[in-house]
Order: structure tokens, then sequence, then C-alpha cells
């Protein structure tokens, strides 16, 4: 879409910055409470069948995602006025998801200054490579690559991956209010785990905590990745990079089913997430319905979606993903030629 003017766009958008509390309470409240409810209930049907339980923790899993929300949004500060509410109701949330709240607080807003920014990439985001890259890298880091955008890998081992491991660990040079934040969540964490096996035993604990942390965080994953990766996304370097087109075009309109639109808490809405940070997630359909400009942004569906699992280098030449297998020409040609072979047709796409 054209480059729209960022201050007649944040203009329009500044009544909706503003959160409300009865709204924010309201979402906790049909949000926190139903996600126990799941829980005992998917623990009480142990009794009856493993496939109950396992719907059960499904249906929490979505909750889970709610959650991360709500989470998502004290991050940014804008589900509660006051700041020091924010930090409270974020580090209970990311308790229950199993985020530390000032660590991811940091990564995040660094993914919002550089999204899309081809010069900054690294933190907070998905890895991507341009076809240049890969190109012109070794044997073991394209393997390394197409590992880790393997959809088995993502989506399967990726969650187990962030919640044991990179969501446990602080950065050597992170700040003292940022390492004991993520000390108190993993104690945290220790302790209620420890303490629901010590009454309801581990295998019960596990039949029911492990499909809900693997779910969710399936779920969570495909939602960050395919909102940013879709086949017209908007990528540029530095000197051409530019906030408002990486917020409206380098990020989707993820229409979803009402059902699934509320219990991922608005989050379709990311281009308009992207533009504002400030808007609360039960603002955002609003915007998106007021301002015109916004609508223009890329529309895509649970259907179209899953095409975004073919996406995997960015061609800069294209504006556009490719595949491997439309690259797999250029490996063994010599490193500094790696334009794609083009026709008068469209390059055929690996199914």
């Amino acid at each position: 879409m054209a480059q729209q003017n960022l201050s007649t766009l944040k203009k329009s958008i500044a009544p909706f910055e503003k959160s409300d509390t009865k709204s924010s309470v309201r979402q906790l409240l049909n949000t926190v409470p139903p996600f126990f409810l799941l829980w005992f209930l998917a623990y009480q049907s142990l009794s009856v069948s493993v496939w109950l339980t396992f719907a059960f923790a499904v249906v929490a899993a979505g909750f889970v995602v709610r959650i991360f929300i709500i989470f998502h949004d004290c991050c940014h500060g804008s589900f509660f006025k006051n700041k020091k509410l924010n930090n409270i109701v974020g580090t209970i949330t990311g308790i229950i998801t199993m985020f530390p709240y000032e660590k991811w607080k940091r990564e995040h807003s660094i993914h919002h200054a550089t999204s899309s920014n081809l010069d900054k990439r690294g933190t907070g985001d998905v890895w991507i490579m341009t076809v240049d890259e890969y190109v012109s890298a070794s044997f073991r880091e394209r393997l390394q690559y197409r590992l880790y955008r393997n959809p088995l890998v993502m989506f399967g081992l990726g969650p187990l991956y962030l919640f044991l491991i990179t969501n446990r660990m602080n950065r050597k040079d992170a700040r003292k209010k940022e390492r004991m934040n993520t000390h108190v969540t993993n104690i945290s964490v220790v302790v209620i785990y420890s303490l629901i096996i010590w009454l309801i035993g581990w295998q019960a604990f596990l039949l029911v905590q492990a499909p809900i942390l693997f779910v969710s965080g399936s779920l969570g994953i495909w939602l960050f990745y395919v909102q940013h990766q879709f086949e017209d996304s908007y990528f540029e370097d530095e000197g051409d990079w530019d906030y408002v087109k990486a917020a409206i075009d380098g990020s989707s309109y993820y229409k979803l089913p009402r059902v699934l639109q509320w219990v991922t808490g608005n989050i379709g809405y990311h281009h308009v997430h992207h533009l504002s940070p400030r808007v609360p997630n039960y603002n955002l359909e609003k915007v998106h319905e007021s301002t015109p400009p916004l609508q223009q942004a890329t529309t895509i569906t649970v259907g179209s979606s899953l095409q975004s699992i073919r996406f995997r280098l960015y061609d800069q030449q294209r504006k556009t993903f490719v595949s491997f297998k439309e690259v797999a020409h250029l490996i063994s040609k010599p490193r500094g030629n790696v334009k794609l072979k083009k026709d008068s047709t469209k390059l055929s796409r690996a199914k």
C-alpha cells in the first residue's frame, strides 16, 4: 500500500490507545478463572478417559494463549493505566504462561523497533535468511537453517525449547531487574509445579500440563510466524526501512473465525498492533474498522495462512518469500552470483 503519514494515522488511533479498567478486569475474569477450571476438569477427567482429559487440555491451551495476550499487553504498558499494576499482572500471567516478564518485554520492544528491518534481525523474531545469505552460507549454516525452518522442528520442538530453555535463562548483560524477574518466575514455576505434583502425582500432572503447554506453545509460535511471513510481506535494509510500512505492510491482518479471534485476543489485527502497541487488545478491531488505510493491509485466513509453511527464504530482488527448491540450482554456483532465474511466468512453487 502507499506510504501513510505516521502523524495522521497516530492522530486517528490516539483515542483507542487508552486502556479501560473495566474492560481489562472483565478480560481477566473471563480468561484466568476459566483456565484454572478447565485445568481442574482435565485432571478430574483422568478417571473417565485420557482422551477427555486431552480435549479439556486443548481448550485450556486456548485460554493460555489468551492469558499470554494479557501478558503481552502488560509488556507494552497498555493493559492498565497504572505502570505498577501492569508489572504485577504481567509477572503473574508470565508465571502462568512460563514467560519471564522483564526479559520478554525487552526483547519484544526490540522486535517492534526493528520488525522487517533486514539489518537489525536477531532479537525477538523468527530467523529469516535472504536468498543471498543462504546461497553464500556454509553447508553447516544451511543445514541449521533448514532444520530451524522445518515445521516439525519449529512447531514441534519449538515450544519445548522455548519453555524449558530460552525462557529460563537471562542474557549475559541483563540488568539486575530483568535477572531478578526471571529468577522469580523460575522459582515460582518450580514451587507451583512441585506442589501440584505432590498433590496429584507426576503422571497426572504431565497428562494435563504437557498437552496444555505444547498446544499453546505451538499456537503461539504459529501466530507469531504467520503474521510476519506471507508472500508479499515487507522487508527492507536500514536505509530504506520505514516504520509505517513495516507495521502495515510487514504485518498481516489474520482474519480468524470469531471464536478464534476471541481466544487469541484480537492479535490477528497485527498490523494495528505494530503501528500502535499502546492500543489494548480489546480495541484493536475498533481501530481497524474505523481507519480505512489500515484496511488495506494484507488479509490472510486460516486456509491461506497454511501456504506460509513453504515460505523459507526472502528474495530481496523480487520482494517475496521463496522455497528452498526455488534456489536449489544456485547452491552449486560460485558465490556472488545468486540471482534467481526468471521467465515470462511466475517461478513454480514447491508444494
